[in-house]
């Protein structure tokens, strides 16, 4: 497998990459950021795995069924086929909160003919630390470890256990199941009880789903992204995980290896935006929550990222011995970027206030807590917009004054006076539009660049920076403004390889990237519809999108050469600016078919 061709299946508690022959190679229960049970994914010989094997005669093909996280992969060989649905459970329980267990199913239904399959169920606990023992008993197959420290999992199947252990030839002749759970059930699991976990899982998707608007383009598209998205929610808390994994490398052999399960500020607050104009208001309600929870004292900074349980504290450790992706080491868990200061987060999480308030103004249950913490990001920005920061690509080297990170202290701003308009809180505005000027004007003096004729990535700097690109998004500049067209031309000029894009070409920490972060190609074709060359924007984001894996699912990069999948999969990131993408694209197609009805009438 050369390429990330995995399903993602989960229950916004936690979730599992299901391979494109069927294997389960990631998966951390309880929850998303738990130690791993199955880890082939960053070790192929003693991270683990939940293997379903078939002789040669059987093709495999795998699709999710329409508008669910419910994964399918069917097995054909002649008239002998089967498939697996694997899925995690989630529904609405009587008392209306959702049944969400630490548990998956792989639902094994019988097609026709007399298919065969062995298994190779090869749990290993604590992210393989120490030996995993896994044993038979009478109703069920427990795994356990007393490595560094003590856990258990448990295997109930309709199949014959022993057979299921010693990786035996089993003959399906009627549908079966195997349950994966980190409890030990009270109730013995049956077939029938697991169709009807199956049947009531795909309703909650298909009713969740229902609630995205349809779209003239890319519908199926925005459907998968938005999937996706949901599922990288962490329901207990309202967080929204970067990713899925950690340590999938952005380039094989190197070093840049990071743990993305856990809730960046900014990454979550984009994320959040686009899933609350696809009109998922809870989603965006239970975020907003998980924010004013983390801010109880009214001087207190916010931090660029925060554990799934709001955790303050990510100290990072390396797995030794772990070989990593494609041998790709170190495997990394825990995040020391937690410690940078990052000062376009203020911002970001401005502007998702502002969204929602504007929206939904008379259904704001916390809007006091809302408007105190709109005075503190005020009070914070008004103190530090003028101090260099590590910006959004997290430089672990010197601050500097990046652009960036300064729109974003502007939009801070300007969404704080939108939101005190809301509020009819008047007495703030006259300070409030002082400072949005006084920022403005800084940004214009300094971050212009006559020689390049370009905004460029920091003050002083003659670099490209794909992040300026967001400067039109955020309403900072117009698309038409002449300077913004020769910005995006000159990062075009500078950043552009075979239609992908770098972050920025002047070497970091590590040296010169060799692979596209894929947000930024989705930046780039947006900016180049802004400012009106809308062809040649459709023909890059179809192209981008036929280097998606076979399920329509992005990592966090692109290899420039090989096209392939890098980085932490599936990407929070790349999905909701896939969705920006399509969603302009399908707006941009029903506004010119309404000028072309209203011409011919």
């Amino acid at each position: 497998m050369n390429n990330l061709d995995y399903g993602i299946i989960g229950n916004c508690r936690s979730a599992a990459l299901v391979s494109k022959n069927g294997s389960i190679d990631w998966c951390c229960l309880p929850e998303f950021d738990s130690s791993s049970l199955f880890a082939k994914l960053l070790d192929e010989e003693i991270g683990g795995s939940f293997e379903i094997l078939v002789d040669d005669s059987y093709t495999i093909k795998q699709r999710y069924k329409k508008h669910t996280a419910v994964l399918v992969t069917k097995f054909s060989s002649g008239n002998d086929v089967f498939e697996i649905r694997d899925f995690m459970p989630r529904y609405r329980k009587p008392d209306g909160g959702y049944n969400s267990p630490p548990e998956l199913v792989r639902y094994i239904k019988h097609v026709s003919g007399k298919p065969r399959f062995k298994v190779k169920y090869n749990p290993k606990l604590e992210y393989a630390h120490g030996k995993t023992e896994t044993y038979v008993k009478k109703n069920f197959i427990v795994s356990l470890t007393h490595g560094e420290k003590f856990d258990t999992c448990f295997l109930y199947t309709s199949f014959n256990k022993n057979a299921v252990v010693e990786g035996r030839d089993i003959e399906i002749k009627d549908d079966g199941y195997f349950l994966l759970g980190y409890n030990e059930k009270l109730f013995q699991p049956t077939v029938r009880k697991m169709y009807t976990e199956l049947e009531r899982t795909k309703v909650y998707w298909l009713n969740w789903s229902s609630k995205t608007p349809n779209y003239r383009k890319y519908n199926s598209q925005i459907s998968r992204s938005a999937i996706t998205l949901k599922l990288l929610t962490y329901d207990k808390s309202g967080a929204v995980l970067a990713a899925a994994t950690t340590s999938l490398p952005e380039t094989i052999g190197e070093v840049r290896n990071w743990d993305y399960r856990f809730c960046w500020i900014r990454d979550a607050s984009m994320a959040i935006k686009v899933i609350g104009e696809l009109g998922h208001r809870n989603v965006a309600k239970r975020y907003l929550q998980f924010i004013v929870d983390l801010i109880p004292d009214k001087d207190e900074k916010l931090q660029i990222m925060y554990g799934i349980n709001k955790e303050k504290k990510l100290t990072e450790h390396t797995l030794d011995h772990l070989s990593g992706y494609k041998g790709s080491k170190p495997v990394r868990i825990g995040n020391a970027a937690y410690k940078q200061r990052q000062n376009d987060i203020y911002g970001i999480l401005m502007d998702v206030i502002y969204e929602q308030l504007s929206k939904y103004s008379n259904d704001t249950e916390n809007g006091e807590d809302l408007w105190g913490i709109t005075k503190g990001i005020v009070w914070i920005v008004s103190h530090h917009w003028k101090e260099a920061d590590k910006g959004i690509w997290e430089f672990r080297t010197e601050d500097r004054h990046f652009t960036f990170s300064k729109v974003l202290c502007w939009v801070a701003i300007d969404r704080a006076i939108k939101v005190a308009r809301l509020f009819r809180k008047t007495h703030k505005l006259e300070k409030w539009t002082q400072l949005e000027q006084e920022i403005k004007n800084d940004i214009h003096a300094n971050a212009w660049n006559p020689e390049v004729n370009a905004f460029t990535q920091s003050y002083g700097s003659p670099d490209m920076d794909a992040s300026v690109l967001l400067m039109e998004s955020y309403g900072f500049i117009h698309a038409k403004d002449p300077k913004f067209v020769s910005t995006v031309h000159a990062i075009e000029k500078e950043l552009s390889h075979d239609g992908l894009m770098y972050r920025y070409k002047n070497e970091d920490d590590f040296g010169l990237p060799s692979s596209s972060f894929t947000i930024c190609t989705f930046w780039f074709i947006n900016s180049l519809f802004k400012i009106g060359e809308k062809e040649k924007a459709m023909k890059h984001f179809d192209k981008l999108l036929s280097y998606s894996n076979h399920l329509g699912l992005f990592s966090e990069d692109i290899d420039f050469k090989t096209k392939r999948l890098l980085g932490n999969f599936p990407q929070a990131y790349s999905h909701l600016a896939l969705i920006e993408c399509a969603i302009n694209f399908s707006r941009q197609e029903s506004e010119e078919q309404v000028l072309a009805s209203i011409s011919r009438l």
